[in-house]
């Protein structure tokens, strides 16, 4: 277990885009926050990149930064965009597309 007490009470992250460049090919990840309750990653997607099916032990949240993005999950596509949120149970398979060059904000409810 994780003691609570050597996290800081705020964190401020300024600018999550420049943490994260998007690759010319491919995919890239940054971890742009780590705590006892969550965490939040950054995907980047080159255009027409796909993250094959996969899971996850967590609940997550998928924001689009920039770029338009296909989700496959529950039977459903949807496309996300700046401004549109999905959230996934834990456990649930999804798979994501990047239909232009993208950076996907993935957060990891770990509590």
């Amino acid at each position: 277990m994780t003691d609570d007490s050597t996290s800081p009470p705020l964190t401020v992250i300024d600018d999550l885009r420049a943490l994260s460049p998007i690759p010319q090919e491919g995919l890239g990840h940054t971890t742009a926050l780590t705590h006892p309750d969550v965490r939040v990653v950054i995907l980047t997607f080159a255009a027409g990149h796909v993250l094959k099916e996969h899971s996850a032990p967590f609940p997550l949240l998928l924001q689009a930064l920039d770029g338009e993005l296909n989700v496959r999950a529950g039977g459903q596509e949807n496309t996300l965009r700046p401004g549109g949120l999905l959230r996934l149970d834990d456990g649930m398979r999804h798979e994501v597309e990047a239909i232009t060059p993208s950076r996907l904000m993935l957060t990891l409810v770990t509590r």
